[in-house]
């Protein structure tokens, strides 16, 4: 599932001006070292330092390959998951590699359930990150060594949730409330990770707590833990 840029970095002695790249960072500095780096590998079509700037400037230039910083203000709050959830019906073709300076499986797992490709941390070479690119841009997925471990167990969990009767009660949208309940996500969390109301969420979990002929949330967790679906 996962590669890996550092097996590949030989590619970066290539130009690749092909393919098109935006950068999504909200540090003017540290996105100018970055365009600095790719400038003679790729063209840099776009960069923004925010969530609205972000979702234009993608719709505008539909890039091959955007890189996006988990951590952005603007919007709703919710960064570069909010970035790609907005971006991707305008411009459909676009890949994300996340890059950040975060390895927190709470900023992984939101970009990537959110449809991120990759996902990589601000200690990764320049090499490495041109290889990157490239890879994502050919339909591979790419992380960092020390977090393709949890992200290959977030997609074993799903996978074993997949045949579970009870869970098969919950929609979709209530199966992911129902996770972020179980993680210690208060209300207004799960609102802005999932971009909803409060009274959205309420509603989620009180109908979650009856398919399961559960009583609270404490019960819903150990539910959960039990299916290891946390």
């Amino acid at each position: 599932m996962a590669g890996n840029g550092a097996q590949r970095g030989n590619e970066s002695d290539t130009n690749h001006h092909d393919i098109r790249v935006a950068v999504v960072d909200d540090h003017e500095m540290f996105r100018a070292g970055v365009i600095a780096t790719l400038s003679p590998h790729f063209t840099i079509v776009g960069q923004a330092p925010d969530v609205e700037g972000s979702v234009a400037m993608i719709a505008d230039t539909k890039p091959d390959v955007v890189l996006l910083d988990v951590h952005v203000p603007g919007g709703e709050g919710g960064g570069g998951a909010e970035i790609l959830l907005k971006s991707h019906p305008l411009s459909p073709d676009s890949a994300f590699l996340a890059l950040s300076v975060s390895d927190s499986p709470k900023d992984v797992g939101a970009v990537i359930r959110a449809g991120a490709r990759g996902y990589v941390t601000k200690t990764i070479s320049g090499d490495d990150l041109i290889s990157s690119i490239i890879q994502v841009y050919e339909g591979y997925a790419v992380f960092s060594p020390k977090l393709a471990g949890f992200v290959l167990s977030t997609f074993q969990g799903a996978g074993q949730a997949e045949h579970d009767n009870e869970l098969d009660k919950l929609s979709h949208r209530e199966q992911e409330v129902m996770r972020l309940i179980a993680r210690g996500y208060t209300y207004k969390e799960i609102a802005a990770e999932l971009f909803i109301s409060v009274k959205t969420v309420e509603t989620h979990v009180s109908a979650v707590l009856k398919k399961l002929q559960l009583s609270n949330r404490t019960e819903l967790t150990r539910w959960a833990a039990d299916r290891q679906i946390v």
